[in-house]
């Protein structure tokens, strides 16, 4: 007991992603330049929906929660990744720990039931638009994105409270470059099968409502579009719901891919790739796929840099 004590209260061994080798420095250098990308898009887009009037409005005051979710998800793993590469140490303590793990998952499970409330308000606009005022008013939003939050902050303080409840009396090298539930349970003394078990079916269970609700307000949707008279209003409807679902699909396709799985078959290797995709590729990608063909955000930008002086040779 005396071991498991002593143990618990030092830090971790983050093995990381990458080496010293001239590949991976290679490879690490990309991750560096993503993770910039997401940060200039995602401020971007944040700062062109703040001082642009004409965008405040219910999508695009989710889509700012949405950019703000994929900030401090980067925020909380990449930094500590470059610091521990080029500093050589690889060592966390259990407070940095805990607040990646608190982080990581709290942006998790809220960016889900914000994709699902996206959806309702997708619907709520294409198939009742003169309703959509009172369905979708500023109190609302707020109550709906606070509950999201609310649902990820939820299952985060239970994740760590749990988590490390557990003694940790073997080795502290944790296989992957930043904390991670399946990682740290890995090197539990204790038998962590049920805990595993929960988290499983919990996942299960928050992928999946939200989903529901995205399918069924998306097949009423495209049901509404098709039945418009008007071309303008079918692109501009099919514009806008074509960019949520791709937004969706990479959320869907690295949680289901990472998450829905047993420990039984779940591996450090893939959990370092699943993990690449949604805490530094999907930040990145969110923001230029919902610029791209997006009247509005083009014209925003264009204003800002017409007022900042800047020539705006884009194709818009």
């Amino acid at each position: 007991m005396e071991l498991w004590n002593h143990t618990s209260l030092s830090g971790f061994i983050l093995l990381g992603l990458f080496s010293y080798s001239t590949y991976d420095l290679f490879l690490f250098s990309l991750v560096l330049l993503a993770s910039a990308v997401a940060l200039l898009g995602n401020s971007l887009f944040l700062l062109l929906i703040q001082a642009n009037r004409h965008l405040h409005t219910p999508m695009y005051f989710f889509l700012s929660q949405l950019s703000i979710m994929d900030l401090i998800m980067m925020s909380s793993v990449v930094p500590k990744m470059a610091v521990n590469l080029l500093s050589g140490s690889k060592s966390i303590s259990r407070g940095a720990c805990a607040t990646q793990i608190f982080l990581v998952v709290m942006v998790t499970g809220a960016e889900c039931f914000l994709l699902a409330v996206m959806a309702y308000d997708r619907y709520a606009a294409v198939c009742h638009p003169l309703r959509y005022p009172v369905l979708m008013n500023w109190k609302a939003c707020s109550l709906l994105t606070v509950a999201s939050w609310m649902v990820g902050v939820s299952d985060s303080v239970i994740d760590v409270g749990v988590v490390f409840s557990f003694p940790y009396c073997g080795s502290l090298e944790v296989d992957h470059f930043f904390c991670e539930v399946p990682a740290l349970l890995r090197l539990s003394c204790a038998d962590t099968s049920l805990f595993e078990d929960l988290i499983y079916a919990c996942c299960v269970l928050m992928l999946l409502l939200p989903l529901v609700v995205i399918v069924a307000s998306y097949t009423r949707v495209l049901t509404a579009v098709i039945r418009m008279p008007s071309t303008e209003g079918k692109q501009k409807a099919l514009t806008t719901c074509s960019s949520h679902l791709a937004v969706v699909s990479l959320y869907y396709g690295g949680a289901m891919f990472s998450y829905m799985q047993r420990a039984s078959s779940r591996t450090p290797v893939r959990d370092r790739a699943t993990s690449i995709f949604y805490t530094i590729l999907t930040p990145m990608l969110n923001p230029l796929i919902y610029s791209l063909r997006n009247r509005e955000i083009t014209r925003a930008l264009r204003k800002m840099l017409d007022r900042w002086g800047v020539p705006a040779c884009l194709p818009f």
